[in-house]
């Protein structure tokens, strides 16, 4: 295998951790074929779509500022992404996307792309999706609704009512953001 050519080494990756992380190492040292490895995974009828974003997920858990660059590329296409092994991976790098604007504030999201973040959380926990995602999705709209008033209450009647038909690991994800809601209103109508 030619170590230099990225379509290669994701056509030969497996779900293993190991696989996936010489992959994603190689990219880090090898910034140059970000956009590649990018445009690999919208590739959305392709089978190397998911592959390359179970990369790009362990790409950007390291090294987020790679991602800067091509925010608009990734939002663009992110709502175009329906195969639940590529919406996992994807929900997670959105998820470091809202903790880094909210939480560590050392990013800063335009409107549009938290617009486009909302919107793909909201239609990932009202369609059938993997709690993986249901749960980086829960937790992205919880720091969004610090922001936006609408969305704290959007995102509890949904739990609310999927809670009995899912698992429960979405049962316990969504206890747990509730929990953060009402603890978050609790201090905003103090102050």
């Amino acid at each position: 295998m030619n170590p230099l050519n990225l379509h290669t080494q994701l056509t030969n990756l497996t779900a293993h951790k190991k696989s996936r992380l010489k992959v994603s190492n190689w990219v880090i040292e090898n910034p140059k074929h970000f956009k590649e490895l990018l445009n690999f995974c919208f590739k959305i009828d392709e089978d190397i779509s998911f592959k390359a974003a179970w990369v790009l997920e362990m790409v950007c858990e390291e090294k987020l500022p790679l991602l800067f660059p091509y925010l608009e590329m990734f939002f663009k296409n992110l709502p175009k992404v329906t195969k639940d092994q590529a919406v996992r991976p994807l929900s997670k790098i959105c998820l470091f996307l809202t903790e880094k604007h909210y939480k560590k504030r050392n990013i800063f999201l335009v409107f549009k792309y938290k617009e486009v973040i909302t919107e793909c959380c909201f239609d990932w926990l009202i369609t059938n999706q993997k709690v993986a995602s249901e749960a980086y999705a829960m937790r992205s709209l919880f720091y969004l609704g610090t922001e936006f008033d609408w969305i704290h209450p959007e995102l509890k009647i949904i739990i609310e009512q999927n809670t009995p038909l899912k698992t429960p690991a979405y049962g316990a994800r969504g206890r747990i953001t509730i929990e953060k809601i009402k603890k978050f209103r609790l201090k905003t109508h103090k102050s």
